[in-house]
């Protein structure tokens, strides 16, 4: 729960009555791995943020490809932002690649945290801009790069993540195939 609290105080200053009620609102979670956070046809009505673990946000494309958009590792919020915000169906996956602990702030605690506390939407409105920012930078950055570049550029952006996601996602991730990937990791490292 301390790291919560510590990546909400970044963003605003809350009392102690005020952590209180934040911990009192927040219900711990645990996800095997493979497990799902949120599925795509549903509308998303919980915010997760990640104590241990990664989870990867993908979808199906036309033809039916699994599709890795970005991870999202410790100290970081899950939420398919757009079913949560317009309650609408979610059109993506956000699935545990590794064993997961979360700690969870359900639609209620959220009204609940927004009517009691002044500056928590402004927190939010903080919080949600920089993951949309982040989320961008994690998606566009590698639109105009070669593959090796893409591996290498995701390796120096993300060190920790490189060997914590299996190969097929890390390869879904930076457009290639499993099998591109593990040529571009041999080469590199010859």
């Amino acid at each position: 729960m301390d790291e919560l609290i510590t990546y909400l105080l970044q963003y605003g200053n809350f009392n102690s009555q005020q952590i209180d009620l934040i911990k009192g609102l927040v219900k711990s979670r645990k996800l095997k791995k493979g497990d799902y956070f949120s599925e795509a046809g549903n509308i998303s009505k919980e915010i997760a943020f990640v104590k241990k673990g990664i989870f990867r946000v993908c979808y199906f494309d036309k033809e039916g490809n699994e599709i890795t958009k970005y991870f999202v590792e410790e100290n970081h919020f899950a939420v398919d932002i757009t079913s949560y915000m317009s309650l609408i169906p979610s059109s993506e996956y956000i699935q545990a690649i590794t064993d997961m602990e979360l700690l969870i702030f359900k639609e209620s605690s959220m009204e609940t945290l927004s009517q009691t506390i002044i500056i928590w939407d402004q927190v939010v409105d903080k919080i949600t801009s920089k993951a949309m920012i982040e989320k961008f930078n994690k998606t566009s950055l590698m639109m105009a790069e070669d593959a090796t570049t893409r591996y290498l550029n995701f390796q120096n952006r993300f060190p920790s993540l490189v060997n914590r996601i299996p190969l097929q996602y890390l390869a879904s991730y930076i457009g290639v195939t499993k099998h591109s990937l593990s040529r571009i990791r041999k080469e590199i490292s010859t």
